[in-house]
C-alpha cells in the first residue's frame, strides 16, 4: 500500500451524508434527537414529565464508543485489547456499541428511565422495548418527513439551518475539481431520498445532484457492503417513493434506494473502465462505515473524527462561523429540554475517546493505552481527519501518511495527532 494515500491515486470517491458531508450543530441535533423519542413516550405512553429534563452533567454522560455489557449491564469504554478502562453500573439488558451520535441521546434516554425503574423497584421488560420501538418509528419510519410525523423532521423542515451546517465553498469547489479531474463520485447514505434531499440543498445548494454520478439513500448500511444483491437489490425511485420490483443489475449512474456493493462494483468498472477501480469512502461511523468498506468491499477509507477537534486540532474558520441561532424563549415547547449543553464531544466522566490510564494488576502503576475505539481507526480506517473542512483547500495529489501496523500510533491523522496520541506516544 505504501506510506501515503493520494486522492489522486482514486477512480471513484465516495461520501456519508449524515457527520460525514453534513456537519450538524451536535448540541442542538442531539437535544432534538432526545426531545422527540421523550415527547412520545411523555404524550403517549405516560411516562414522567421530568424525563425532559436534564443537566450539563446529565449529557457529559454521553460519550461515543461505549459498549453495553450483556452479562451484567454495565456500560464499559474498553481498551485495545478488550480490558475495561472505565464502567459504570446501569441496568441495560441488551449488548450495543455506540458508535454515532445519533444514537446517544436514545441511550441516554434508556439509561435515564432504567434507573427511573430500578429506584421504583420495576424491572425492565419487554413493555419498554415496544415503546422505545414505538418512539423511534412514530419519528423515523419512510412515511414521517412527507407526512411530518413525530418530532424530529417537522422540526428539521421548519428551521435547517437550527440543526444543519452549510458546506463552505472549499468544499463545494472541491467537489467540482475531483468530479472535473474525472474522478466518479458516490452519495451513499441510510438515510431516505426525502430527508437527503433537504440536507444536500441546505448544505451543498439546489444543483448538488450535479456533483454526484450515483446517489444511493436508504442503503442501510452495514448491510449495504455485506449482503449479496439477492437479499439487497437496487430500487428505483419514484417521487421518493420506492418501486416494490428490485432491479437484477446496476446498468447506469442515477439515483436509486437500498442496493449492494458487488452490483456497485460491477458498475463501477464499467465506468472507470478498470477492473479494479480503486475506490476510497468517507464515513463517520466505525459500524456502518469503515470497517464493512474495508472488509467486504476493499475499500480505503477516511474516517471522519470530530472528537479530535477537543483535544488540540483547531476547528477550520468555516465551522467556527456556522454557529446555530439561538431560539426565542417564547418558541420553546412544552416539553423543551431545559439544558446549556455542554460539548458533545467530550467527556469529563468517560475522559478521552483516543487514551486512557489503566492501573496495572498490582495497581502501583498507571499505564496509558489506546480505547478500542482508537484501535479501531487505526485498523480500519486509512487516515483519520475531522471533517472535510480541513483537507478541501489541498491539492488532490496532497500525499497523507496513512495508518500502518509499522508505523507509531500517531500516523494517519490530519492535520494532527490528538493531544492524548502525542503524550502517549512522547511518553513511550
Amino acid at each position: 500500500m505504501g506510506d501515503y494515500f493520494c486522492l489522486s491515486d482514486c477512480d471513484v470517491i465516495g461520501f456519508d451524508l449524515d457527520h460525514t458531508l453534513c456537519r450538524y450543530h451536535l448540541k442542538e441535533t442531539s437535544r432534538l434527537i432526545y426531545e422527540s423519542f421523550t415527547r412520545y413516550l411523555v404524550e403517549h405512553k405516560g411516562y414522567d414529565k421530568e424525563l425532559l429534563e436534564l443537566t450539563p452533567a446529565t449529557w457529559d454522560f454521553c460519550f461515543k464508543g461505549l459498549v453495553v455489557d450483556l452479562e451484567d449491564g454495565s456500560l464499559v469504554k474498553l481498551a485495545e485489547d478488550g480490558t475495561v478502562l472505565r464502567f459504570v453500573q446501569t441496568h441495560f439488558t441488551k449488548y450495543y456499541f455506540y458508535d454515532n451520535y445519533f444514537d446517544l441521546p436514545g441511550a441516554l434516554l434508556c439509561g435515564r428511565v432504567f434507573d427511573a425503574f430500578h429506584k421504583q423497584g420495576k424491572e425492565v421488560n419487554s413493555e419498554f422495548w415496544k415503546d422505545m420501538i414505538a418512539a423511534i418509528d412514530h419519528n423515523y419510519n419512510t412515511s414521517a418527513f412527507k407526512e411530518d410525523a413525530g418530532t424530529y423532521f417537522p422540526c428539521v423542515k421548519r428551521d435547517p439551518g437550527r440543526y444543519l451546517q452549510p458546506c463552505s465553498d472549499a468544499v463545494k469547489t472541491w467537489l467540482r475539481t475531483m468530479k472535473s479531474a474525472g474522478k466518479v463520485l458516490l452519495l451513499i447514505t441510510s438515510s431516505h431520498s426525502d430527508y437527503c434531499r433537504l440536507i444536500c440543498q441546505h448544505i451543498l445548494g439546489k444543483d448538488f445532484e450535479e456533483l454526484f454520478d450515483i446517489i444511493i439513500t436508504n442503503a442501510l448500511k452495514p448491510g449495504f457492503f455485506s449482503l449479496v444483491p439477492h437479499q439487497r437489490p437496487f430500487r428505483n425511485l419514484v417521487n421518493d417513493e420506492e418501486e416494490s420490483e428490485g432491479l437484477p443489475s446496476l446498468d447506469k449512474p442515477g439515483w436509486y434506494s437500498q442496493g449492494n456493493w458487488p452490483h456497485l462494483h460491477e458498475l463501477l468498472k464499467t465506468m472507470t473502465g478498470k477492473p479494479e477501480p480503486k475506490v476510497v469512502y468517507f464515513g463517520d461511523s466505525m459500524r456502518s462505515d469503515m470497517f464493512p468498506a474495508s472488509s467486504f468491499g476493499k475499500w480505503e477509507t477516511v474516517m471522519i473524527v470530530e472528537e479530535m477537534e477537543g483535544e488540540g486540532v483547531p476547528k477550520m474558520k468555516a465551522a467556527k462561523s456556522n454557529q446555530a441561532p439561538v431560539e426565542p424563549l417564547e418558541k420553546k415547547g412544552k416539553f423543551e429540554v431545559s439544558v446549556k449543553l455542554l460539548s458533545i464531544t467530550a467527556s469529563n466522566q468517560w475522559g478521552s475517546y483516543f487514551v486512557d490510564v489503566q492501573r496495572t494488576a498490582e495497581g502501583d502503576e498507571e499505564v496509558h493505552k489506546l480505547t478500542w475505539c482508537c484501535h479501531c481507526i487505526h485498523k480500519y480506517s486509512t487516515l483519520a481527519i475531522p471533517s472535510v473542512e480541513h483537507i478541501a483547500d489541498l491539492p488532490l495529489d496532497y500525499k497523507f501518511p496513512r495508518f500502518s501496523p509499522d508505523k507509531p500510533c500517531t500516523s494517519g491523522y490530519y492535520p494532527r495527532p490528538p493531544d492524548s496520541l502525542l503524550k502517549r506516544f512522547q511518553n513511550q
